[in-house]
């Protein structure tokens, strides 16, 4: 092959800038579509892990929202938070989407090395919240009353914490296959606070899943995402509408493609009781 023969691919409508926050180099990357915004802006989903899934979520919803009323995907503008890196991943995603635990309480490392360094999940939140969102906000026609969050394994996790922390942050809480058994112990601890921060006037929806095949056994993510949408399900007066679904014959990597494609409709679809 003659390199000169060939152009990068451009995904159409996509743009990306890279962010600093805390000494930390972030990598946006923003897709919007071609449709005029409606009076009251476009949904948004902001993806964690946005090196690997990006793409793949922006090529689903330029698809997907062409009929709406088929395929219950309407158009919205997808915010991927990613690393400055070519890889998928990004060694500092330890660190953003997590709370600092014991070492015991952490599985052990199949590479037989130390994890990264962890514990950075306040942080990642501020950001988000104090810098992303209004850059985002002032950039692109966005409506506040349809945001949603989407993270994958750890990034489930910390949409978690989001929820747990500060579940006005968002209306859409999408979870894939959420690493509970990292910071279980935060979580629980944070999820005994949350009664105390569901005003009336809450109303978020909060989607837990998980690749059937990946439910070995090891780290019952299953059995703890049922047992929280329960316990989520109870509190207050009904402002959290926690749901779960399971992908059949997907692995914990496989799940991904599917887990977009379903997590489309649930972050698109207009928010009511």
């Amino acid at each position: 092959m003659k390199s000169t023969d060939y152009q990068p691919v451009v995904i159409p409508r996509s743009y990306s800038k890279i962010m600093t926050y805390q000494e930390r180099d972030y990598h946006i990357f923003v897709s919007i579509p071609a449709d005029p915004p409606p009076e009251s802006g476009f949904p948004v989903i902001y993806l964690l892990d946005g090196n690997s899934v990006f793409a793949t979520m922006t090529e689903a919803i330029r698809i997907q929202s062409r009929g709406p009323e088929r395929t219950g995907v309407c158009p919205a503008i997808v915010v991927g938070i990613g690393y400055p890196t070519d890889g998928p991943f990004h060694p500092a995603r330890f660190f953003d989407y997590t709370y600092e635990v014991p070492v015991s309480e952490l599985p052990g490392n199949p590479r037989g090395s130390e994890w990264p360094q962890m514990g950075g999940a306040e942080q990642f939140l501020t950001f988000l919240e104090e810098e992303l969102k209004p850059s985002i906000e002032s950039d692109f026609p966005i409506d506040r009353t349809q945001q949603a969050i989407f993270g994958h394994s750890l990034g489930g996790l910390f949409v978690l914490h989001v929820l747990l922390s500060r579940p006005h942050a968002f209306q859409r809480y999408i979870a894939g296959s959420p690493s509970i058994h990292w910071n279980e112990s935060v979580l629980l601890a944070k999820e005994s606070q949350l009664p105390t921060l569901l005003t009336d006037d809450l109303n978020v929806h909060a989607l837990l899943t998980i690749g059937e095949l990946e439910n070995d056994g090891r780290f019952l993510v299953k059995e703890k995402s049922l047992a929280m949408i329960e316990r989520l399900s109870s509190m207050g007066k009904g402002q959290i509408n926690a749901s779960f679904k399971e992908f059949a014959d997907e692995t914990h990597s496989s799940v991904l493609p599917v887990l977009i494609s379903h997590g489309l409709k649930f972050a698109t679809k207009k928010t009511a009781r």
